[in-house]
């Protein structure tokens, strides 16, 4: 048994957080899109390079904290949503909508300054979703992936949860950083170099 992980899954409301989730877990996606109205939480166990975990993935359209900026939603507090003992963190946007960009960068910052001092830093993995709509994006892949991994020093990935593309790469590469944060590396080494093949399947 390789031990569980917590996995919070966060973004403005419509960037397909729960249509992530549900093609990695159930391998279906909803064409109409309904709010998930609450937190869910779901509990798989995953394979990952030869060992079994027990995953608890929080989604929910709970992270709204009342109206913001180009009417997206305020970023969750983490304190409220008792976030700082979760292992690693998946903040989704919406490639063509630079709001919800916008949105992670709050988030993003919200969560470091809640973290106790002296707790092991968390992995964050910042995800564009909704790549099949390549042609509407608001910035170049090159240089938000560059922004993401330089200046926010957390890893960076692309999806399209409607054609279940990069959705199996996502939850393998957010699970190896988080078992190795305890590791004595660089976090910048910890989350850009984990883009190498590993083993990853729900049991």
């Amino acid at each position: 048994m390789g031990g569980s992980l917590r996995v919070a899954v966060l973004g403005a409301p419509g960037v397909g957080k729960t249509a992530i989730i549900r093609q990695f877990l159930f391998g279906d996606y909803p064409e109409r899109h309904q709010p998930t109205g609450g937190t869910r939480l779901y509990r798989p166990a995953v394979l990952l390079d030869g060992a079994v975990y027990d995953l608890s993935i929080r989604d929910g359209e709970g992270d709204i904290a009342g109206p913001g900026p180009g009417g997206l939603e305020e970023p969750p507090d983490p304190k409220d949503w008792s976030l700082q003992d979760t292992d690693a963190f998946v903040l989704v946007y919406d490639i063509c909508s630079p709001d919800s960009f916008d949105y992670v960068k709050a988030l993003r910052q919200r969560i470091a300054e809640t973290r106790p001092a002296g707790a092991p830093e968390a992995p964050i993995l910042v995800v564009g979703n909704k790549r099949d709509r390549q042609r509407l994006r608001f910035g170049p892949r090159r240089a938000l992936a560059t922004l993401v991994r330089r200046g926010w020093r957390c890893g960076y990935l692309e999806c399209s949860a409607k054609y279940n593309w990069h959705v199996l790469r996502l939850f393998r590469e957010l699970l190896r950083c988080a078992l190795v944060r305890a590791r004595p590396a660089h976090p910048a080494l910890r989350l850009q170099g984990a883009l190498h093949p590993a083993r990853c399947s729900l049991m």
